[in-house]
């Protein structure tokens, strides 16, 4: 049995921030591109199927078999499963409460508003509203930011002094519409933190890569 990891990914998906959990973790793994708001190439996104009927990325499959779905699971599972790493507060720290309440909040009034933003059909049949659905979406996203910011206290990184998984996940959902530019003007306590993960040398070569 090998260590190697598999993760079902795709350049500029969610899935980015567990590559770059495995980054700094310098944990191997093998990369099965799954492109599933592909419409011209279904293939490719069907491949994640073999793991994760929701047709998701990312999932992560361990040596063992076990899969595992969900980015935020995901992170967290990483962090826990290599201390070494330090990439969250261990249960019973100090900040592990909040990295909790945020890893949960960025997942579910963020993050999953995607799975409407990049095709409103799926609540809405009539393109006629198509529009109007994506623009309250956008402004919902915005405001959970401003809202995230008006409760955090960051230091270097927005838990504090130490980078944790919460940055990387913030920081690849952030480049999602409606993009830095809005991201800078509603979560600016955050803004400098997230600039603080882009220029990570240790994570360059990965972003150029995956996010573009």
């Amino acid at each position: 049995m090998t260590d190697t990891l598999t993760l079902y990914g795709a350049r500029g998906s969610g899935a980015v921030a567990v590559e770059a959990a495995l980054t700094l973790i310098g944990q191997p793994y093998e990369l099965i591109e799954s492109y599933t708001w592909d419409q011209d190439d279904p293939e490719s996104g069907d491949k994640v199927l073999a793991a994760n009927p929701m047709r998701q990325v990312p999932a992560l499959v361990l040596p063992s078999g076990e899969v595992l779905t969900e980015s935020a699971a995901i992170l967290i599972w990483l962090a826990e499963r290599h201390p070494q790493a330090r990439l969250a507060p261990r249960p019973g720290e100090p900040g592990r409460g909040q990295f909790l309440r945020w890893m949960s909040f960025v997942s579910s009034a963020i993050y999953s508003l995607y799975w409407v933003k990049d095709d409103p059909s799926r609540l809405v049949p009539d393109p006629a509203g198509h529009a109007a659905l994506e623009e309250r979406v956008l402004e919902r996203i915005a405001q959970c930011w401003a809202i995230m910011d008006s409760q955090v206290s960051p230091g270097r990184y927005i838990l504090g002094e130490e980078l944790t998984v919460l940055d990387l996940y913030v920081n690849v959902v952030s480049r999602f519409r409606p993009r830095r530019e809005r991201f800078y003007r509603e979560a600016p306590k955050m803004a400098g933190c997230v600039r603080r993960v882009d220029e990570d040398p240790r994570l360059a070569a990965l972003w150029a890569q995956r996010m573009g």
